[in-house]
């Protein structure tokens, strides 16, 4: 499929806590935050005490509303979104905020019901995890939005009163009380919302979960996708819900105004643990925002694979030829959907996506290519992988490039993948390279070999006519090295 053309969108978000403009590169199912400026102004920040906005938070939003708007003239994105959510629609003076911002910014916001809020979380959740299941919780500064993840997409959704403003944040943190009102405001929907799984949106979580990583010394410090056990978020959550604000704001990256509210969102997530008898839950990095952005897309770039496009975004425009990664894909994919499965359905995903990454690098220094695919690999913002995959696909990119293994940060490594999926993805990677040097990266040419496993044996062979060009001395010995890592004899020769 060749490479979709990339275009710009741009979200303006106007939550109970922040305000928000992300500019994306979107380049077909792939999707890359290219500017991201966010303003805390608390505009809810009054809705629990008076129902109306904070003057102050008007003040700010409005501020932030013009910067972003002069961002966007000289941006020029070819679609823009603007929307915003429970303090603007709870509160008695929304309307007239709203016709404010018309009034001084030019930009017209459309309010979200709590329905559509929590349908385009789930959606966001889905733009990032395709085959995610369970329930969605979308945390704000105002309001938690729940919705069912169903086979067929997002189910219906609830707005709860449950964001730090709705939950007495003026009135000081008291942990019991929060409980209380937490426990009743959930009791009417518990039942309809319990599940195995919770896949957790805002900022708040986000912040819950990387203090989660710094605590549990985890090594790879990736929120999206990041996943724990309820027992473990159980313990953290008290944690910070027994902190008082002065020792939150001494943790490292800890904002004053997150501090204030993190111990609220880390009751409302204990609540729902205990309310909707979860097991599991999984940090999602996209939310409202890019629920948006791939509600617009066509349905047959939905349909795509968010990893193996992400991951083909990434390598493109780098190497020799536009289609060298479907053509590696063609000719590994079968002899490797021969070997134990290691990952279930996820395998061939895997190796398509691997082999996508194959020019990556192609315009970096030799010496240090490997290295630095390795990070880029490891970190990249791709949607559609756990961390577990993370590592496998940088693995394999590093072994593109290198037959020595001695990647820069092997204790990651070692801690997210098992020693049977770290030799598979050496040797994934080991088999990119056979295919790049036997073709000079031209997939055409890769075309007239085969590569194939049977039993023992790990079999190259090449047309007739083309064993001269094909089958030489370095192909041979990059042969040897998949054959080796697979633990299978080499035969090469002609077809």
């Amino acid at each position: 499929m060749p490479f979709s053309a990339p275009r710009d969108a741009a979200v303006i978000d106007i939550g109970s806590n922040s305000v928000r403009l992300v500019v994306y590169r979107l380049e077909g199912r792939a999707i890359w935050t290219v500017f991201n400026e966010k303003v805390l102004a608390g505009l809810g920040r009054d809705l629990g005490d008076n129902g109306r906005l904070s003057p102050d938070g008007v003040l700010q939003t409005l501020a932030a509303l013009k910067r972003f708007r002069a961002v966007l003239e000289a941006v020029a994105p070819a679609e823009t979104f603007v929307v915003a959510t429970a303090a603007a629609r709870e509160a008695t003076d929304g309307p007239a905020f709203m016709a404010r911002v018309k009034a001084e910014t030019g930009l017209t916001v459309r309010v979200l019901t709590g329905e559509e809020e929590a349908r385009y979380a789930a959606l966001g959740v889905l733009a990032g995890a395709p085959h995610a299941t369970g329930v969605v919780g979308d945390l704000g500064g105002a309001s938690l939005e729940l919705i069912r993840l169903e086979s067929t997409g997002a189910g219906i959704g609830v707005t709860l009163p449950l964001g730090p403003f709705s939950l007495g944040l003026s009135e000081g943190f008291d942990a019991e009380h929060v409980r209380r009102l937490c426990a009743q405001r959930l009791a009417p929907v518990a039942s309809a919302f319990r599940t195995d799984s919770f896949h957790a949106v805002g900022g708040a979580w986000r912040n819950l979960a990387l203090l989660h990583m710094r605590l549990s010394g985890y090594p790879l410090h990736v929120v999206h996708q990041y996943e724990i056990t309820a027992s473990e978020a159980l313990d953290a959550a008290r944690l910070v819900s027994h902190q008082s604000k002065a020792s939150l704001e001494r943790i490292e990256g800890m904002s004053k105004k997150r501090s204030e509210t993190l111990p609220y969102a880390a009751v409302v997530l204990e609540s729902l643990i205990e309310s909707l008898a979860l097991k599991r839950i999984e940090i999602s990095a996209y939310g409202v925002r890019e629920g948006l952005l791939f509600e617009a897309m066509p349905p047959r770039i939905r349909g795509l694979d968010p990893l193996i496009e992400g991951c083909a975004s990434l390598g493109a425009r780098q190497g020799v030829a536009d289609d060298l990664g479907a053509g590696l894909e063609a000719w590994i994919a079968p002899a490797f959907a021969t070997l134990p499965s290691l990952f279930g359905e996820r395998d061939p995903v895997l190796t398509a996506a691997a082999c996508r990454l194959a020019d990556l690098g192609a315009r970096l220094h030799p010496d240090h290519r490997a290295d630095l695919v390795f990070e880029q690999v490891l970190r990249a913002p791709i949607a559609g992988q756990g961390h577990d995959e993370r590592a496998f696909l940088a693995t394999a990119a590093y072994a593109r490039h290198s037959t020595a293994f001695n990647p820069p940060e092997l204790e990651v490594l070692e801690r997210l993948l098992t020693p049977a999926r770290l030799k598979r993805a050496r040797a994934l990677g080991a088999a990119i390279r056979l295919g790049c040097d036997l073709s000079g990266r031209s997939a055409p040419l890769l075309g007239r070999s085969r590569l194939t496993i049977d039993k023992t044996q790990l079999s190259l062979t090449a047309e007739p006519g083309y064993a001269d060009m094909l089958l030489g001395e370095q192909t041979s010995k990059r042969a040897g090295t998949v054959a080796q890592l697979l633990g299978l004899k080499l035969k090469v020769s002609t077809s």
